[in-house]
């Protein structure tokens, strides 16, 4: 299940988040990959006990706490606070899967990381290359999407950030542990949750079959659900 999902944030809001991304201070992304991903990672992170991360990872949890699609797909139980990358020219990211756990920093609270987020900062002709490639059983897609679109992905699949040959790409990435750990569990609730809403623009709340599959939904939801 690879889901893009457009326009979480406005194009004024990405202009605000590139101003502090564009003067805050970048450091070695190696220093916080694990030792088999270091020989793969080449860009540049925000430390994240910065002020200027904290701000903005606050300021992206609480606009997706309000996201529909992304509640509606990810079903969130825990999210890693966003973190923030700049690839340059000639950076990229090899081939890897994330960690299955990832731990808060400054916390011993764990994250089972179901599925993986990138939020797009910088537009797509602003830097040449830089595709996020993801493997799939459709075959691997490449992924380039506007500023403030953001694409959500199973964290088991093999993936990589494709060389930046010109530009830079500036981007979030976390992790979300949802209510639900299978995947397939998952979409089918997701392709459920999308049937109701789309019934109920077309024929409102209390309409029978939109309250049957709404029940129906919620059923499901209970019996699956980690809490």
């Amino acid at each position: 299940m690879i889901i893009p999902i457009k326009g979480v944030f406005s194009k004024e809001e990405v202009a605000q988040f590139r101003a502090h991304l564009d003067s805050a201070p970048w450091q070695d992304g190696r220093l916080s990959a694990g030792s088999q991903a270091q020989s793969q990672k080449q860009n540049s992170q925000l430390n994240v006990d910065s002020l200027v991360a904290r701000k903005l990872s606050d300021k992206i949890l609480s606009v997706l706490a309000r996201q529909p699609t992304f509640v509606s797909a990810a079903l969130p139980l825990k999210i890693l606070p966003p973190m923030f990358n700049r690839y340059g020219s000639g950076d990229g990211y090899g081939f890897h899967v994330d960690n299955a756990v990832r731990i808060v920093p400054g916390s011993s609270i764990r994250i089972r990381t179901d599925l993986s987020a990138t939020i797009f900062f910088s537009e797509p002709e602003q830097y040449e290359g830089g595709e996020l490639e993801i493997e799939s059983s459709c075959g691997n897609q490449l992924i380039k999407l506007g500023a403030g679109d953001m694409i959500l992905y199973p964290s088991t699949s093999l993936h990589r950030v494709r060389p930046v040959c010109k530009g830079q790409r500036f981007a979030s990435f976390f992790w979300i542990q949802s209510m639900i750990r299978d995947h397939e569990q998952r979409q089918i609730l997701f392709d459920l949750d999308q049937s109701v809403q789309s019934l109920t623009i077309q024929h409102g709340h209390d309409h029978t079959d939109v309250v049957r599959l709404s029940a129906a939904y919620h059923r499901l939801i209970r019996q699956l659900a980690d809490t």
